[in-house]
């Protein structure tokens, strides 16, 4: 698109007479929006339907000129000439005022143009707070699953659902709701957890919190609505590859993938679903009946609209190979219970004609329409469908929103490794913080918390990739530049190494536009070998582990004194690191992925059915490296045994589980007390444990708390022989403790 094409669109520009009847039924709030949804629905013509089940992306053609005023290509005026879903990010490259005023004037255009006033759906990302430029940067959803704290997750997200507001969105495409198990796979971080029962939690977490409540009432005003995704069993895609097939056995599917979307949907109210990339088992997402209409919406009620993923609708013809034509494509997802269509000019686009010659498609039609519209009158769009400018300015990144995110890193810092309590850091005079993952404000955040107190020799050293965004290339060991950081380490007290991956070792594999995934999760460069000389100087080594993938990290855990584990902190990661090492704050994350010694392991989650623990490999040492819930602390925490409130629980009965946690460290600190559950003999193979609780607990030193949880029947069913949901009699065994592999037991029965 050539910028001569463009065209500039002022607010007073002369607009089209509004057809819409001022007291029409469906402009009364004070109807049902079911009642409105009907209403408005019977006034449209079949074109402005299609047009309410189509979202463009921004980048199409929208945005802010020099003078600040909107600017619209021809494509973008053409798109939005029956109205639209949906667009999104626009104002995204804006910093948040100005992308407030453009999403206003953007929203009067479209309200304005419209024959029934009918407003759109600014929709986002929100990975790590709002994906836009100038918003609060938190970090991503595997390290807010390491806080195992769902409070704080909820305000994490609940500030994202305001900043986004109040920049003019309306959605976001958050949060990702699948659970991740194999680290190949480039996408790991923007999911919580391997774990079903975690990844739920968070999921429910972060979906009332963006939605503004867990009534979701804050979404007509204040916050915005969520799309749980990708639906279904994405992180399962084999070979860890985007767009690969996913193969997952039905019962594993309903016990394992489904209860987060399933919780996002009957818990957290969640106002969309998008579907996934992949097939499942063999049907593709985007064409499955079953999964988007009997189970999605006859089994658990969905209300809310179904997106697809970006231009997957046209996939269906041109890569899954299951239509015979894009046409044929969009009346498969049609028929299966898909509402919009996102990005494609090549699917839904087509609805109209096609409808025109076989009008048996116009009740499907109008199905995906109401859901759309239905969720627009949620939002309380027709009422409210401009941005408070003079709020934008106050609200985003306040002191406020940038405490949240300072506090969520510090829960979420794992220490993985203390040999010989190195950490924290006592009197030290000299610092060297050195290795590929040192950012350019690492030194400054270092020297906020000690002052000078202490002298920091800080260097890069040398980076991992090219850096380059589609295909990014190893760059090769260079000794000089090795050899440099080793001698800056030889100058120092302490050396801290920061090492893992950056975000082009680790990344979506878009379409055709690059690579993303690994066959290996081996540390990258000369990392490891930096590990090794640093310590042949015989300094105390402390690694700080920045990745988007869990890495088999097996040499950095022998050689490192101490290792935090950071995942990819926000942009205050750095100030919670240094307050950590310096022991300002005790680290209590714990690890919401298993950490193995290889990829070769492969499946490696604690959860895994107990006859796959039976044989391990030659010639390696049995076990993970770190097992699931590790995470050490500054505290020392004494567990008593678990007592039961009865040894015999009813089937339509409860138990209590209790234990007491003391503190008998000298520093006050955080534990995450976790519940695991062991069906001993079940009709099917059942897992070796599984998590069914968590309690985040703060303890000063000498301090003692009782934790308790309540066992339900809920928790200690699965899906039987006959492919239905059973409670079956018999014994199970209650651990309780700080990780999965560290517990005290305690047993009873079902009646």
């Amino acid at each position: 698109m050539k910028m001569n094409r463009w065209v500039c669109i002022a607010l007073a520009i002369a607009v089209a007479p509004c057809f819409a009847e001022k007291d029409a039924p469906y402009k009364d709030a004070s109807l049902p929006v079911e009642k409105r949804v009907e209403d408005l629905l019977g006034r449209m013509t079949l074109e402005e339907k299609v047009a309410q089940m189509r979202i463009f992306h921004a980048n199409k053609g929208i945005e802010s000129g020099k003078d600040g005023e909107m600017v619209l290509s021809e494509y973008v005026i053409k798109r939005m000439e029956y109205g639209i879903a949906g667009i999104k990010n626009a104002g995204e490259p804006d910093l948040p005022v100005q992308a407030a005023k453009l999403t206003n004037e953007l929203q009067k255009y479209i309200i304005e143009k419209s024959r029934l006033d009918i407003p759109a759906m600014f929709i986002c990302e929100a990975y790590n707070g709002v994906d836009a430029h100038g918003n609060t940067r938190f970090m991503r959803p595997m390290n807010m699953a390491a806080t195992w704290n769902v409070d704080l997750v909820n305000r994490i997200w609940s500030v994202t659902g305001r900043e986004a507001r109040l920049r003019g969105f309306h959605m976001c495409h958050s949060p990702e709701s699948d659970i991740m198990r194999d680290p190949r796979f480039g996408r790991m971080s923007e999911a919580f957890s391997e774990d079903t029962w975690l990844t739920t939690e968070m999921v429910v977490a972060a979906v009332t919190g963006v939605q503004g409540g867990y009534d979701g009432t804050g979404v007509n005003s204040t916050h915005i609505g969520a799309v749980a995704k990708h639906f279904a069993g994405y992180g399962q895609v084999q070979g860890g590859r985007n767009f690969a097939s996913i193969q997952i056995s039905e019962r594993d599917l309903i016990d394992q993938i489904f209860p987060p979307f399933k919780a996002a949907v009957q818990r957290g109210h969640a106002f969309g679903i998008m579907a996934s990339h992949g097939d499942l088992n063999g049907v593709a997402s985007h064409a499955n009946p079953w999964l988007l209409t009997e189970v999605l919406r006859k089994q658990w009620g969905f209300k809310g609209y179904v997106v697809s993923d970006s231009n997957d609708i046209a996939r269906l013809h041109d890569f899954m190979k299951v239509a015979e034509s894009h046409e044929a494509a969009a009346e498969m997802s049609l028929k299966a219970g898909m509402d919009i269509d996102l990005y494609s000019d090549l699917a839904f686009v087509h609805l109209t004609k096609m409808a025109k010659a076989d009008p048996s498609l116009i009740p499907y039609i109008d199905r995906s329409v109401r859901n759309v519209l239905r969720t627009k009158f949620k939002l309380g769009l027709f009422e409210n469908p401009y941005t408070n400018v003079e709020e934008t300015k106050k609200e985003v990144r306040s002191a406020a929103s940038q405490a949240v995110a300072l506090d969520a890193d510090l829960e979420s810092v794992i220490l993985l490794e203390n040999k010989k309590n190195t950490l924290p850091l006592g009197e030290v005079k000299t610092v060297a913080l050195l290795g590929p993952l040192v950012y350019k404000d690492t030194q400054k955040f270092f020297e906020q918390v000690t002052g000078d107190a202490v002298t920091y020799i800080s260097s890069k050293g040398f980076d991992i990739t090219n850096r380059r965004r589609g295909k990014p290339e190893l760059l090769p060991r260079d000794e000089a530049k090795i050899a440099a950081l080793v001698e800056k380490a030889k100058k120092a007290d302490v050396a801290v190494l920061f090492l893992g991956g950056d975000e082009f070792t680790s990344k979506e594999a878009y379409f055709n536009a690059g690579y993303g995934d690994r066959e290996s999760i081996d540390p990258l460069g000369p990392q490891d070998e930096l590990v090794e000389r640093v310590k042949a100087l015989g300094k105390p080594v402390v690694v700080v582990l920045k990745h988007r993938r869990t890495l088999s990290i097996n040499v950095i855990s022998e050689q490192a004194d101490a290792i935090l584990d950071c995942w990819d902190l926000s942009e205050f990661g750095d100030l919670a690191v240094a307050k950590i090492l310096f022991g300002k704050a005790s680290p209590s994350g714990k690890l919401p992925v298993t950490v193995p010694r290889s990829i070769g392991q492969h499946p490696f989650e604690y959860s895994q059915k107990e006859i796959n623990f039976k044989k391990d490999y030659l010639f390696q040492k049995e076990g993970p490296l770190y097992p699931f819930g590790h995470g050490l602390s500054y505290g020392t925490f004494n567990y008593s045994e678990p007592k039961l409130s009865t040894k015999e629980m009813a089937k339509d009965g409860t138990l209590t589980v209790s234990v007491e946690v003391s503190n008998v460290g000298n520093v006050t600190a955080k534990e995450v007390v976790q519940l695991y559950v062991k069906d001993l003999i079940g009709s099917v193979t059942r897992p070796d444990k599984e998590l069914k609780g968590f309690d985040k607990i703060e303890l000063q030193p000498g301090e003692t708390k009782t934790v308790e949880f309540t066992i339900t029947p809920e928790m200690l069913t699965f899906t039987g022989l006959e492919m239905k949901p059973v409670l079956e009699a018999g014994d199970y065994e209650v651990m309780v403790g700080t990780s999965s592999a560290d517990y005290q037991k305690a047993s009873f029965k079902l009646k």
